[in-house]
């Protein structure tokens, strides 16, 4: 099976599009996404069901990319995330996210690293 790998602005653009389904076929069947410190989700189900619990509190968001390292299989994106809050603010933090791809380009880690303090506050 070939799979389309996609870069770190196609990926963060699925994510700024609130679309989980396509967001969670970017997993292998096993992935593993972890927010924070919170328990990973596990598998795509899990990931689509965590994903779209975090969605429904926020009314949008966009993902602007400060900095990206590739080392071997794995990406660290350096981040400035803009969160439209439920109230009609916004929210500016700070992110890092990693994941690292298969052979055939999907995800099977994905960390995110972040204070949502400020987007609920």
């Amino acid at each position: 099976m070939t799979t389309s790998t996609r870069n770190a602005a196609e990926v963060f653009a699925i994510v700024d599009s609130l679309d989980v389904p396509s967001f969670a076929q970017l997993f292998t069947e096993t992935g593993k996404l972890v927010f924070a410190n919170c328990e990973p989700f596990i598998g795509r189900a899990q990931i689509a069901e965590g994903t779209s619990a975090f969605f429904a509190t926020i009314a949008g968001m966009h993902h602007t990319i400060v900095n990206e390292w590739q080392v071997e299989d794995t990406t660290i994106i350096e981040l400035q995330v803009t969160y439209d809050r439920l109230d009609g603010k916004t929210a500016d933090i700070p992110v890092v996210s990693i994941w690292h791809r298969t052979p055939e380009g999907l995800i099977d880690d994905y960390r995110v690293y972040f204070d949502l303090a400020p987007v609920f506050a």
